[in-house]
């Protein structure tokens, strides 16, 4: 009675699935006889997920003319490499809608097999949009996750690259793939990412941004806590750092963790240039984000409480400038901030030709246009356009995004108390980067807490010489990445 019941609820359950199904136009089920055996077939597909020619080539003739007695034959006569025999039915929904033709036999409902038979529909590689370089290769991650990991694995061609995967969402059935390497990468920061991974309880799950914001250490910070790139070869450098890759199906974004403060603000082409060159660079993106932050709530600070500190050359320009504006600093200012971010969006959500148009024309013709009806100063455009400009530098857009929306609590507590209102806000957001981790490491190393070591390609990047160790922050296995010294070194030609 207990067999009898178990089959009942287990046709009732495929009868359900395929009432689901049939109700789909690119569902198919059609029924075969074999020529040979004369044993009665059927397959069973999704038509526009499966390449049809597959299917008419590799595996129709080979199953109307090969001898077909039982569900196990089908591994030996078809010329498809990835044919699996299973007796689940809770595999059936799985797999039709992962590109997978069901074969069941008249003579066994039991058992049936599943032949791959995916159509690839995949966007060619093309430059990163978003990381662009002058140097460097030029490939960016697409939203396929195997054309992903291919280009990892081309890049990192060693065995120790080591691949997990995990399916997340009740109804988008994502694949999110983990790698790191096995002999670098800290065991315990793969531990704490697969069990946060694994705990994530979402229905549908479109792209790694969810991954972010389901994952990190803490989900109310405006700052990201994993770095996201679309740069293959990025991934490929942090990886032999010990760091964690996230890669999901269906996002041309991959995730790197643990990171750190500093390496948001570090443009993967300081690699390619001169670690001088690139040290200047990096220092000059660091300046433009602290420009950036604080230069209009100093403004709005000395205007109002500090004038006493303003040369007085430069003192007569600023009474010239404000002498018609009716609204004090601070409205003048968020005028000017909150039109900035305007643009901003308008020109982010059109098409490009007309985006760029937005932003250019609609810059000019606003900024002239306030300048001349009294709204606002001519020295204050120019403070919040350089702001605005500088905040650009950053080269990852999402801390980018933290970056623009600092200025607003800075300007607030600048309008409160002047300059020690800034004050009291950067020790607050200091307070709270200090308490920041990203995957339990600290967010701020290496500048707090103080690692000498890590410093070496921090503020600045030290020669590739001087480098020798990993990431210490981190724990990696193997800390070393070359023998420093010239214990090795040969002697040039001339020597």
């Amino acid at each position: 009675m207990r067999w009898l019941f178990k089959q009942q609820k287990k046709e009732g359950k495929k009868a359900e699935t395929e009432k689901y199904l049939k109700q789909s136009q690119d569902y198919t089920h059609v029924s075969y006889i074999n020529q040979v055996t004369n044993k009665k077939f059927t397959i069973s597909f999704i038509t526009t997920l499966i390449d049809e020619s597959i299917l008419q080539n590799d595996a129709l003739p080979f199953l109307l003319e090969k001898p077909l007695e039982k569900i196990e034959d089908v591994k030996k006569i078809v010329a498809i490499a990835d044919v699996q025999i299973s007796n689940d039915e809770n595999e059936i929904e799985q797999k039709l809608f992962n590109g997978y033709v069901l074969l069941t036999l008249e003579s066994d409902n039991s058992n049936f097999a599943f032949l791959a038979a995916q159509k690839e529909i995949v966007r060619n590689i093309t430059t990163p949009e978003v990381e662009f370089s002058v140097i460097g290769p030029k490939e960016a991650f697409v939203e396929s996750l195997d054309q992903n990991i291919n280009l990892l694995r081309k890049r990192l061609p060693v065995k120790e690259l080591i691949k997990k995967e995990v399916t997340l969402g009740t109804i988008s059935k994502t694949k999110v793939a983990i790698l790191y390497l096995e002999n670098i990468a800290n065991p315990e920061n793969v531990k704490t990412l697969m069990e946060r991974i694994k705990n994530v309880e979402f229905d549908a799950i479109t792209d790694s941004s969810y991954i972010v914001q389901l994952i990190s250490d803490n989900k109310n910070s405006p700052f990201p806590q994993l770095l996201d790139t679309e740069r293959p070869d990025r991934v490929a450098a942090v990886l032999a750092e010990g760091k964690i890759a996230i890669i999901v199906d269906g996002s041309p974004h991959a995730l790197i963790t643990p990171t750190t403060l500093v390496e948001f603000f570090s443009s993967f082409e300081d690699y390619f240039l001169n670690w001088i060159l690139s040290s200047f660079f990096r220092l000059i993106r660091l300046f433009a984000v602290a420009f950036s932050i604080l230069i209009t709530p100093i403004y709005v600070a000395t205007l109002s409480y500090h004038y006493e500190l303003i040369p007085k050359d430069l003192l007569n320009t600023l009474v010239t400038s404000r002498r018609e504006i009716p609204l004090p600093p601070i409205l003048e200012a968020l005028f000017l901030e909150l039109t900035i971010e305007l643009l901003r969006e308008a020109g982010a959500r059109l098409p490009t030709k007309v985006g760029q148009t937005i932003g250019i024309v609609g810059g000019i013709v606003i900024g002239t246009a306030s300048v001349e009806a009294g709204l606002t100063s001519n020295v204050l455009l120019i403070i919040v356009a350089l702001a605005a400009l500088a905040s650009f530098t950053t080269p990852v857009y999402k801390m980018g995004n933290a970056i623009r929306l600092l200025r607003f609590p800075f300007l607030l507590f600048a309008e409160l108390w002047g300059l020690l209102g800034i004050l009291i806000c950067f020790s607050f957001l200091l307070t709270h980067l200090i308490r920041l981790t990203s995957l339990n490491r600290p967010f701020l190393d290496p500048l707090f807490p103080p690692r000498v070591t890590d410093m070496k390609d921090a503020l600045i990047r030290l020669p590739f010489s001087k480098q020798s160790q990993r990431p210490q922050y981190m724990r990696p296995k193997f800390p070393f990445r070359h023998t420093s010294g010239t214990k090795n070194r040969n002697k040039d030609i001339d020597e």
